[in-house]
């Protein structure tokens, strides 16, 4: 429970539909220089958990979180490519130290807001072999028993960042409010009373605040001010810092020749070792500089999850390259243990380190981080 409206109507729901609840609010890491307003959400949540009496505890989660989300997040981009903090948030701590010490004290399932859902399978026959190692060794044809589904809520589906959820994982997760939109958990919260049934949802990486990103960073990462290029090698501008940006981006940058009539800019590339970012009224073009994605091909995608099964070679699927990003046409193609390629039918622009996740139709089959 972390004080805000969905985990609170979630909780609500399973006590509702009978089940044993205890409220778990997780405490995360913050760094010194910040303002943390994690003991107002802590209240908000014992309020909530004790309108509904029921237990409340507390996990210190902070050095997990530490290690495994800000730590991680601060040396990616230090090396230039673009984290995904909150895939790695529902990996490590709330679905990996939170589950596993939940598990341990004798709680059947873990419960979150998330805007997903966890189906039986039904009908896996594109599917194939478990793991990826296990494909490679001849294929094994057992299939798995659950899978992740979008969230009834366009608008608020959250598969994107659960991609790296396991078979082992699924089968100790409930998403109470996944097959509920947005509005009819705000009347849920307005009839069970709860107190924080008019609060606002929380925006942003949750240990940031309200503060903007490239400014943490910069308590981590020195400023080294590069220059702008367009694509023939014009320079047109200046940084702060290619790792403080990455692609697609057309703000937090300084183009110095620039008419009245021009559009917008958008980063279509960056050299990290050189300092450079490359920019263009056009991104939608296929471009030298787009790196990862170009001509619609990721070469590598590694530490790729599949949670109900390899995909078919020879089969379309969908894939987003950022959370809420458009949905691309694509096909898998399989390269290693952990690695696949991904063939678009547009070209793509995406930046190394973020998650690519992958959909046949409404199940989230899993992803991989972009190397």
């Amino acid at each position: 429970m972390s004080g805000g409206v969905d985990s609170s109507v979630s909780a609500a729901i399973l006590k509702d539909q009978g089940y044993d609840v205890v409220g778990v609010f997780i405490r995360t890491w913050h760094p010194d220089f910040l303002v943390c307003n994690e003991e107002d959400e802590r209240r908000d949540a014992m309020r909530v958990a004790a309108h509904l009496d029921i237990p409340f505890l507390t996990f210190d989660l902070a050095d997990v979180y530490k290690k495994e989300v800000a730590d991680y997040m601060i040396s990616e981009y230090k090396a230039g490519r673009t984290p995904n903090p909150d895939v790695m948030c529902n990996k490590e701590v709330k679905f990996g130290a939170f589950l596993k010490k939940a598990l341990e004290m004798g709680a059947d399932y873990v419960a979150t807001g998330h805007y997903a859902q966890v189906s039986l399978n039904k009908n896996l026959k594109d599917f194939g072999a478990f793991a990826l190692g296990e494909l490679k060794r001849g294929g094994s044809k057992n299939l798995s028993n659950f899978s992740l589904i979008k969230g009834k809520d366009p608008s608020k589906d959250q598969c994107y960042f659960l991609w790296t959820l396991k078979q082992e994982q699924l089968k100790h997760i409930l998403f109470p409010v996944g097959h509920l939109n947005k509005t009819a958990v705000r009347k849920l919260a307005k009839k069970y009373k709860l107190p924080v049934a008019e609060k606002k949802d929380s925006q942003g990486i949750c240990f940031l605040g309200d503060i903007d990103l490239k400014d943490f960073l910069k308590h981590y990462i020195k400023e080294k001010r590069g220059k702008i290029l367009l694509e023939n090698g014009e320079e047109i501008g200046f940084h702060d810092g290619a790792v403080f940006h990455t692609l697609g981006e057309r703000h937090g940058f300084t183009i110095t020749k620039k008419g009245p009539n021009d559009s917008a800019y958008y980063i279509v590339g960056k050299d990290v070792k050189k300092n450079i970012l490359v920019v263009s009224q056009n991104p939608s073009q296929p471009s030298p500089y787009q790196g990862e994605g170009e001509g619609g091909v990721i070469k590598k995608l590694d530490n790729v999850n599949f949670i109900s099964g390899i995909p078919n070679e020879n089969k379309n699927y969908t894939a987003q390259i950022r959370y809420h990003g458009e949905f691309l046409d694509c096909k898998i193609k399989i390269t290693g243990k952990t690695t696949v390629e991904v063939i678009f039918e547009k070209p793509v622009l995406v930046a190394g380190g973020q998650s690519v996740v992958f959909y046949d139709k409404d199940i989230c089959l899993g992803g991989g981080v972009i190397i």
